[in-house]
């Protein structure tokens, strides 16, 4: 039966049939996900492998929301494959390069940069031009052992292209498609594209954040993108949980304005319930007096007192008991009401002494407390190298052969077991795992690394592979 010809009640059976085999073969929710997946409960087992191991994922995203998402699944041990165009379409990121980077990469390797490399290891990468009839063709052979396809096209356009989630579901009823897109599938704004700074500002981010008499201030990173990849994985897992007990996939529609509309939170809430304005307050808090950051001799320092307890003792340490007896601090609604007070009082008194100092004071007191780090001290901090959150991996588009990735798996998160170095903790995320091991398995790969290889695991020909080449395909 040719693809796109199957009928309703074809793909009914074909789903009933998945269901009844799903169900044979995986009855326990907690060993399962798929038919690739299985969690062994025998820790020896666990320890060689990772959490989605044998997850096939083809991501067809580009900068950084979708590539985030997909490389944090990456890092679990799914199998992800970074399908990108071969003329001109390629991932954006490849090229955005700092002014002081350009010495990090070999003069042939202009398709690398750190942004790149930052949301894109654990992934390997082809080539296939999905607007050519025989792209789709090698697309929809992939899509048959795939588990997930993650796009970030503007809704609507993989329709216009061909290669939709109906089309896609023709070929493999339990693939799970997600995407993600500025403003979402429905809605006025829906095809629009989408960029991160612009779903901060409209979903109101960018209002809320600056200092209190300032303009409106874009955060340093790009929080919208990164938390819309974060919302997006965790969905992608939950429909592959969901896909155990019915062996059909679904469609996930995750978008950068509807993400960042949800990060409102607690200033979502008082607006809707209360009517209440939101403002931008610098470091401040809007209900928490002290809470902010406090310039020092030398630098800055984060300091607050996020309940009258801590407050006695923050007076205590600054020598200035007499505050918590004022009845204009005396409780934390008193302090919110008199902040400009307190905080004219506070300034002059932490501004006298180096940061090194006030951390000394406040060392073991349980305060909520720390300096504003430059990078280059976050870096040499002590938590950053015990919880071995930095790993060089070998990178052949680097001048020196390698390259410093983020983050590290320990297999035991216990305080009180004794870790050996590199003996008993695996590379890749902050998240800590106690039994399966996520790991990097290889470093940001170059524009179509993989092309060959993959093609030819699918039964292409070297010249085959090398006439699509001619013709654009790959």
């Amino acid at each position: 039966m040719a693809v796109g010809k199957m009928s309703n009640a074809y793909i009914a059976i074909q789903n009933a049939t998945q269901v009844m085999k799903y169900r044979r073969l995986f009855p326990s929710p907690s060993k399962y996900l798929n038919n690739r997946l299985h969690f062994n409960c025998n820790h020896t087992a666990a320890h060689q492998n990772t959490p989605l191991e044998g997850i096939r994922i083809l991501d067809l995203t580009r900068v950084l929301a979708g590539p985030f998402c997909t490389q944090i699944l990456a890092d679990y041990g799914a199998d992800v494959l970074k399908i990108e165009n071969p003329r001109g379409a390629q991932d954006d990121t490849r090229l955005w390069r700092t002014g002081g980077e350009d010495h990090l990469w070999k003069s042939t390797d202009a398709d690398m940069s750190a942004y790149f490399c930052a949301v894109n290891r654990n992934k390997k990468s082809i080539t296939l031009n999905l607007k050519e009839e025989k792209g789709q063709e090698i697309l929809f052979r992939l899509v048959k052992s795939a588990d997930v396809v993650v796009d970030n096209f503007v809704p609507g356009k993989m329709d216009e292209m061909g290669i939709g989630y109906q089309k896609l579901r023709e070929v493999n009823p339990s693939i799970i498609h997600a995407s993600v897109s500025g403003y979402g599938a429905g809605g006025p704004y829906s095809r629009r594209a989408g960029y991160d700074a612009i779903a901060a500002a409209e979903a109101g981010m960018l209002h809320i954040t600056g200092e209190r008499d300032g303009a409106p201030t874009r955060p340093g990173l790009g929080l919208t993108d990164m938390s819309t990849g974060l919302y997006l994985h965790g969905a992608i897992l939950a429909a592959l949980y969901a896909r155990k007990n019915t062996g059909q996939g679904q469609k996930i529609d995750a978008s950068l304005f509807e993400s960042q509309v949800s990060l409102l939170s607690n200033v979502a809430m008082s607006w809707l319930n209360a009517g209440e304005h939101a403002h931008r307050w610098g470091t401040e808090h809007p209900s928490i007096v002290p809470y902010q950051a406090f310039k020092t001799k030398d630098g800055y320092l984060v300091l607050g007192a996020t309940n009258n307890r801590q407050f006695q003792i923050l007076c205590q340490l600054l020598e200035h008991l007499e505050l918590a007896r004022d009845p204009r601090f005396v409780d934390n609604s008193s302090r919110v009401l008199n902040r400009a007070e307190l905080k004219g009082i506070l300034e002059p008194i932490i501004r006298a002494k180096p940061t090194k100092d006030w951390l000394a004071v406040l060392e073991g007191s349980g305060m909520p407390y720390g300096p504003i780090n430059t990078i280059e001290e976050v870096f040499s901090h002590p938590q950053t190298a015990a919880r071995h959150m930095v790993h060089t991996l070998p990178h052949e588009p680097s001048v020196s052969g390698q390259i410093k990735v983020l983050g590290l798996f320990l297999t035991r998160y216990a305080a009180d077991i004794p870790i050996k170095p590199y003996a008993n903790y695996q590379t890749g995320f902050p998240v800590k795992f106690s039994e399966t091991q996520p790991r990097i398995r290889r470093a940001p790969p170059s524009l179509g690394a993989h092309t060959n290889s993959t093609l030819e695991d699918m039964g292409y020909s070297p010249k085959e592979i090398a006439a699509m080449r001619e013709q654009g395909i790959v």
